[in-house]
């Protein structure tokens, strides 16, 4: 099994305040198995692009699934044909593998 399929396979675990956030070489390496997601200080992005607003929002709704599923929940910024999302873990103001786990869970809708 690939890597993102092991991220993509996990479930995110409730962090607390009291949590460390990732290191940046933690980051580094979990940031290598996502697909082309970029780090931003304390959050990961990446924009999706589509044909149509149709598909986008059908993107937005399994996102807004796996959000609830995980209970881990993405910033979106939503355009006619794309989708900005960006992960961070507030509760430790920084990023926890919650985020990774979700960033590679988003990017295996586009592997079915």
């Amino acid at each position: 099994m690939s890597d993102i399929t092991d991220l993509a396979h996990k479930q995110c675990k409730p962090c607390i305040g009291s949590d460390a956030p990732l290191t940046q070489d933690e980051i580094n390496t979990l940031i290598r198995q996502l697909d082309h997601w970029m780090q931003y200080d304390r959050i990961i992005g990446k924009t999706y692009e589509f044909r149509n607003h149709y598909e986008t929002m059908a993107f937005v709704n399994a996102l807004a699934w796996i959000s609830n599923r995980e209970e881990h929940h993405p910033d979106l910024t939503l355009g006619y044909n794309k989708c900005h999302v960006e992960y961070t873990t507030h509760a430790i103001n920084g990023l926890s593998l919650n985020d990774f786990i979700c960033a590679a869970k988003v990017d295996s809708l586009f592997k079915i």
